[in-house]
């Protein structure tokens, strides 16, 4: 049974998404404020956080923000009330892994739970799968199980996001993505006119790996595509 944090500061909400989640076999805890909602998953594990923006005491983009800062890789389903691109935006750009926008149907809340499970399954079968768990690259090094990498012996500290597109640009060398299949491979939904998400972890990726950003050497462009690691 997969154990769900529900930070909800609407009982009607709460008790609403308690119910669904339920009838898919999940347990569900909650929290009606940020600080405490923060505080439990800081303290608990659980397969899934459905966090919404607007909270008392500490707001769920600085909930998000923390919990990515303590290295908390739980799968974060956001709930706004708000509609406007630069929410959906900071959502994402903090670590939460989909967004849904106040109100929407239970069918929907229903299905993109049952979608963030499936990526969880899937991810977790990859890497039963893959033997080969750690990458190098001249005196980069990519730890996939242990989450982990170094460059030139130094660790460098990566986002859950950044560290999941290093390890599948790392994991194919050669092979070009578009902005659009990185954000459906890594994001794992497809957020039409998100794909500037993409450009700005590549960004920070390459900030943090590369000698010289400006003439990077493990993640280049592919102009007119997207982006590849390098396979020289």
């Amino acid at each position: 049974m997969r154990k769900i944090l529900i930070v909800e500061d609407d009982p009607d909400i709460l008790e609403l998404l308690q119910i669904h989640l339920t009838d898919l076999d999940c347990e569900t805890d909650a929290a009606f404020d940020g600080e405490t909602g923060l505080q439990k998953a800081l303290n608990e594990a659980f397969d899934l956080i459905i966090l919404d923006l607007m909270l008392p005491k500490l707001d769920g983009l600085d909930v998000c923000k923390e919990l990515r800062a303590h290295k908390v890789p739980t799968p974060i389903l956001m709930l706004t009330a708000r509609s406007e691109e630069i929410d959906k935006v900071l959502g994402l750009e903090t670590g939460a892994d989909d967004y849904l926008t106040k109100p929407f149907s239970v069918r929907e809340f229903r299905a993109r739970v049952k979608a963030m499970f499936r990526r969880v399954n899937m991810i977790q079968q990859t890497s039963k799968e893959k033997a080969e768990t750690v990458l190098s690259k001249n005196e980069l090094i990519i730890d996939k199980d242990k989450r982990k990498v170094t460059l030139q012996g130094k660790r460098l500290e990566l986002t859950p996001k950044e560290f999941d597109l290093l390890v599948l640009l790392a994991s194919n060398p050669g092979h070009s993505y578009t902005r659009k299949r990185l954000l459906r491979l890594v994001w794992g939904y497809d957020f039409e006119g998100y794909e500037h998400t993409v450009n700005s972890h590549i960004n920070r990726l390459r900030a943090k790996i590369e000698p010289d950003p400006n003439q990077p050497e493990y993640i280049l462009t592919t102009w007119g595509v997207g982006y590849r690691f390098t396979d020289e």
